[in-house]
This record gives structure tokens, sequence and C-alpha cells, in this order.
């Protein structure tokens, strides 16, 4: 046998992977944990906001461009709530007017009077003047005989004040609307253009009720009709805010 070669020493050329730098890997873990942890906070908070933002906005009131708040919508007059008290009967005729009011509106006066379920008048007349005389009116929109009483009487409130606009046979000195007096009325003092005569009246409407109250007498003689247009008003709104009395304890 000849002479063996002395085994050389292997050297392994591949090296296991070194291990990674202390402290690099853990501090990455966390920033992907904290991002996480933030991207699922805001997932969170979006969904509250658009499950309750609907609600808030509904509830808080709504604003004009200037900032300022609107009220809330105001129920329909027409529409009487449950607590809106409507009238469901008319007084007497001459029944709303005290026998003291007549006596120095119109002294020693008579009086007619007709009623039936939804109008009734009474006028109280001058045994010493064919002009001087006080006459009182209402109407009812009963609420058994419409589902909108209140709306109806609006709308023959309406129907009056424009046809006080354009009345025949009257000269018109003072039109106008007057609050205070119920829900809504105007004030009207007129002359009779073929009769020396001037009237005041007072037109108003409560709730289901419209009524118009009218005083007359003789214009005067000397100087401008329009001279007795206070007193003319001012009795004719005597008279109304007692029948708005009556109606409020029918």
């Amino acid at each position: 046998m000849g002479l063996q070669r002395p085994v050389e020493p292997f050297h392994r050329p591949y090296a296991g992977p070194e291990p990674p730098a202390p402290g690099r890997r853990p501090r990455r873990l966390i920033a992907v944990l904290a991002a996480a942890a933030a991207v699922a906070a805001a997932v969170v908070a979006a969904a509250v906001l658009v499950m309750t933002g609907g609600r808030e906005q509904e509830a808080a009131p709504r604003r004009t461009p200037g900032g300022s708040a609107q009220p809330p919508a105001v129920r329909p007059s027409g529409s009487p709530g449950p607590r809106e008290k409507v009238v469901n009967a008319l007084p007497a005729p001459c029944g709303t007017v005290a026998a003291g009011t007549v006596e120095r509106a119109v002294p020693k006066a008579t009086r007619r009077q007709s009623a039936n379920s939804t109008l009734t008048t009474c006028t109280y007349s001058s045994t010493g003047s064919a002009f001087r005389w006080l006459r009182v009116e209402a109407h009812l929109y009963a609420p058994g005989d419409t589902a909108t009483p209140v709306q109806d009487a609006e709308g023959y409130y309406d129907a009056q004040w424009a046809q006080a606009h354009d009345a025949p046979l009257v000269r018109t000195v003072t039109l106008e609307r007057r609050g205070g007096i119920g829900d809504e009325a105007y004030r009207w003092f007129k002359t009779d253009e073929g009769q020396p005569t001037v009237v005041g009246q007072v037109t108003a409407r409560v709730r289901n009720v419209v009524l118009t109250v009218s005083y007359s007498e003789q214009a005067p003689r000397k100087g401008p009709a329009d001279a007795r247009e206070r007193a003319c008003l001012g009795t004719a709104t005597a008279v109304a805010r007692e029948v708005l009395t009556a109606l409020s304890h029918s």
C-alpha cells in the first residue's frame, strides 16, 4: 500500500444568521401596535359621530347665516291644539253689552235682534235721531259644522278686510289694523255718501268667531266729518271689548 495523504481540515462556508441587534425589534413592534390602536380609536369615534350626529342635528335649533337661531315651526292657527278653547255657541244677541254702555252710546234706545246657530245681530236705535245707532253682529264657525273652525273664521275675517278697501257708497277716512282686540282686528271710520252719517266700526276675530261692532251718529254740521273719528271709534272699540269678554265665558 502506498502512503495516504493526511486529511485536511474542512472549513464550512456557511455561517448561521447573526442575532438581531438588541432592542431594535421591540421598538418596531411597539410602534406598529400604537398605530393600530390609533386607527381603531379613530374608527370607533367616527362610528359614534355617525350614530349621534343625526340626533344632535335634529335637536339643535337651525340657525340663519347671521348666526341667530330660528324659532321652531309654529302650528297653523287654523288647527287648534288640545288646550286651545273654541267657542261652541254664541251668547244671546243683546246679552253681550252692558245696559250702561248702551245708554251712554244710544240714550233711550230701542233694540231689534235676530239669531240662529251661527249668526246673531242686535241693533240699538235712538228714538230721537235716525242717524244714531249701535249694531253688534257675531259670526260663529262651530266645531260641529266644520273640521277647521278657526281657519274658516280667519278666511271670513280676511274677506271682510279686503271688502273694506273697496266698499261702495261710503268714503273711507281711516282703515287700519289694531292690536290688542281679540286675536286680530281692524278699525274703520267712514262717512255715508248718501246721508249725513259717520260710522266707527271695529271688526275682530277671537278663535272661531268674527264680530263686527258699528256705531253711527250724525255727521257734524260744521267742520270736517273726521272730527268725530276718535269718539266714534272709541265707542265701537269699548263695545267690542265687552263682546269679547262675553265670548270668552261662553
